[in-house]
């Protein structure tokens, strides 16, 4: 008589209870990017640049007043308190603001490969898409708090210290109501945001390539010091327009007379353009990354 034989169990592919949405949650991920000193560090410096601008305007020599038909947005920068913060903007757009975006997204996977804790993420297991997102969307998140927070708190600053008058604008000095452009001010603040994606997202590549966060860092801000160089060659021409730093100014079009949309949908298609695909080869090389660190 011969017996059936007993029935084989399946094998479950996870452990019980593990869910992979549940890993690596945002609300982790931002508390634990939130206690890095580097954070705290640059916050500082950005929150504190336009009390140091007010000062240096308020206790430096007084320059005389320019009536020359194009003034610089320099000279104009203590006429009311949205010329004050145009011009913070515009001295550390170039540099700091970079710097801090570079920061926060290229510090994002290479410091975790650096402290040898990566292989243990993905062991947890935190599948390596949703370890890659989760991780962007919180470097993303940190580098518009660091563009934004800027402006506006020269904005405050500014108030204090110059008053809530018209604004005045570079290059012909003519006076616009401050309420006509306070909106315009926040397509300004838009427009900066989208500038540095190039930046974020070469940062976030290079995060994924190498195990040094400074070396990701330093790739990014690299690629403004090569671009800005690249952008002086006039013997380029119109190839120049396809540099990543070449619209970053585009955003002064917004403070003219007429707004003028031209020079920033530009530069808003090349920054998206880039950073899509500067993404999608970050994903793409991490999946396939033997990781051993």
């Amino acid at each position: 008589m011969t017996t059936a034989p007993a029935p084989v169990r399946s094998r479950s592919t996870t452990a019980p209870g593990y869910a992979p949405g549940r890993t690596l949650t945002l609300r982790v991920e931002i508390v634990r990017q939130f206690k890095r000193r580097r954070t705290i560090v640059m916050f500082g410096l950005l929150l504190a640049l336009p009390w140091i601008l007010v000062i240096a305007f308020k206790f430096g020599p007084t320059q005389g007043g320019s009536q020359q038909a194009s003034l610089r947005i320099s000279d104009l920068a203590t006429a009311s308190a949205l010329n004050f913060s145009a011009f913070a903007l515009s001295v550390s757009a170039g540099f700091l603001l970079v710097v801090a975006v570079a920061l926060f997204c290229g510090d994002t996977v290479a410091s975790e490969a650096s402290w040898s804790s990566l292989r243990y993420l993905l062991a947890a297991p935190v599948p390596r898409d949703r370890l890659l997102r989760q991780k962007l969307i919180v470097a993303l998140g940190y580098s518009a708090l660091a563009v934004i927070c800027l402006p506006l708190m020269a904005l405050l600053a500014g108030t204090l210290a110059f008053g809530w008058h018209d604004i005045q604008v570079p290059g012909t000095g003519e006076t616009i109501p401050a309420l006509d452009v306070l909106p315009r001010f926040g397509i300004v603040i838009g427009y900066a945001l989208v500038s540095q994606l190039v930046i974020a997202s070469l940062a976030f590549l290079l995060s994924t390539v190498t195990d040094s966060p400074l070396g990701a860092v330093g790739g990014a801000v690299g690629l403004v010091i090569v671009s800005n160089i690249l952008q002086a060659v006039e013997a380029l021409g119109a190839l120049r327009e396809f540099l990543p730093t070449f619209w970053n100014t585009a955003w002064l079009d917004a403070l003219a007379p007429e707004l003028d949309w031209s020079g920033m949908t530009k530069g808003a298609a090349v920054s998206v353009t880039y950073s899509a695909i500067l993404i999608a080869i970050a994903f793409r090389h991490f999946r396939k990354k033997d990781v051993v660190s």
